[in-house]
């Protein structure tokens, strides 16, 4: 909103001696008239709310307007006219700055200059600019294009090749030279699910490996008569025993090893810490303790009997060795282990040790030609063990069987020279008491 328009206030009066503002007559002293008076006083404009009226300017002091004045008529000086030509007698003052003279420019607060260079600038020195060739300007180009492409170049090849050890703190490189590793497969896992302890023990593949093959092996020419010849008696048959039930461990599913062998040292002791009475066998190093002081003794007084009851005291513990291989010796004692009563646990260890002679006698049964188990020998044999049995232990525990069962299984496999006659746990206890 603005104010509404308003007489101009009237001039302020000025000493006699200066002129008022805006008013020059050539010749004159400077007074005027009325007439002269309202034709050089300017029309103010409106001006916007909140600015103060114009104050009086004292004599002398130049006039700051914000705005051009009206036009006057031709003739008449006013702001928007030319300067007055100078007073007679005033000296010429050059304009500074250029070097043309004389004629006003039309410059005002509200005229746009129409020039596009520097008001009152020389001109350029030298003439006009000098033009070159078409083909020097794009000779010229096709150079600095050349230039950029290479220094271009050179850059990448400096920055590929730049020693990011010797200047730790530049940015490493990116460029791949090997081939990312594959990422590592998945690993599955597979649950076996465990064989039961009676699966093992009644089902075993030994069952079904077939009969023990004669391995031809003669019968040893060593005469036990002292513990070291005793030692080597053991040691002739050993191999015999290997080749003899490695195919039918192997055949079972089983991988086969051979036992290690030993004498008993005085005062030594079962595996389970008991007074070693007689041979024994360990699973913890697999090893076959023979009592060479007790078989060289036997034969000293009897070289049939003595012969026969080493060979069979050897082949019953081998017969461990083999339950060890093929997990039936470690069922077992598991199957012992859980036995909730004593009556249990020593049925179940009669069955592992029937069985032990069972086998022991398949073995004898198949090479008896070869050992020389005939005759007489086999008599003795046969004699020793229907006597062999809990009935003969002086502490009377009932944990290898009586002698009938004895005879039950080991004569049976004699004839047979079969593993499958020696499942002793599929048994009535009747026939494993």
């Amino acid at each position: 909103m603005t104010d509404a328009p308003t007489e101009p206030d009237p001039a302020p009066e000025s000493p006699p001696s200066v002129p008022a503002p805006g008013h020059f007559l050539p010749g004159g002293d400077g007074e005027s008239g009325p007439a002269q008076e309202a034709a050089s006083r300017p029309v103010r404009r409106p001006q916007p709310m909140g600015l103060s009226k114009a104050k009086p300017i004292s004599a002398g002091e130049p006039t700051q307007r914000k705005g051009a004045p009206l036009p006057t008529e031709a003739g008449q000086t006013g702001f928007g006219a030319p300067p007055p030509a100078p007073l007679p007698g005033a000296p010429s003052t050059p304009l500074t700055g250029a070097r043309q003279r004389g004629g006003s420019r039309p410059v005002g607060w509200n005229s746009p200059s129409s020039r596009r260079a520097p008001q009152f600038s020389d001109p350029a020195p030298g003439g006009p600019a000098r033009r070159l060739p078409k083909p020097v300007v794009i000779t010229g180009a096709v150079a600095g294009i050349v230039a950029l492409a290479g220094a271009a170049l050179l850059g990448y090849r400096a920055m590929d090749t730049f020693d990011t050890v010797a200047s730790p703190l530049s940015k490493p490189s990116v460029k791949q030279t090997e081939p990312l590793p594959a990422p590592p497969q998945p690993t599955v896992t597979v649950t076996v699910q465990p064989v039961p302890d009676a699966v093992r023990v009644k089902q075993n593949g030994l069952y079904k490996a077939g009969k023990v093959a004669a391995v031809n092996c003669a019968e040893p020419k060593v005469k036990p008569t002292t513990e070291a010849a005793a030692l080597r008696f053991y040691q002739a048959l050993l191999p015999c025993l290997n080749r003899a039930w490695a195919p039918l461990v192997r055949k079972a599913g089983y991988e086969f090893r051979p036992p290690k062998l030993q004498l008993y040292a005085k005062g030594q002791t079962s595996c389970l810490g008991e007074p070693a009475d007689s041979a024994f066998y360990c699973g913890d190093g697999e090893i076959i303790t023979m009592r060479g002081d007790q078989d060289s003794k036997f034969f000293r007084q009897n070289p049939e009997a003595g012969r026969a009851r080493a060979m069979d005291t050897l082949s019953h513990e081998y017969a461990h060795h083999v339950q060890l291989l093929t997990n039936i010796l470690i069922s077992s004692r598991s199957r012992e282990g859980w036995a909730k009563t004593e009556a249990a646990k020593l049925e179940e260890n009669r069955r592992m040790e029937l069985q032990a002679s069972c086998l022991g006698a398949a073995w004898l049964g198949a090479n008896k030609t070869a050992l020389g188990l005939t005759g007489e020998r086999l008599r003795l044999w046969e004699w020793q063990t229907k006597h062999t049995g809990d009935e003969y232990d002086p502490k009377k525990k009932r944990d290898h069987g009586s002698r009938k069962n004895m005879w039950l299984w080991a004569g049976t496999a004699f004839k047979t020279a079969n593993p499958a006659s020696c499942n002793t746990f599929v048994a009535p206890p009747a026939k494993v008491s």
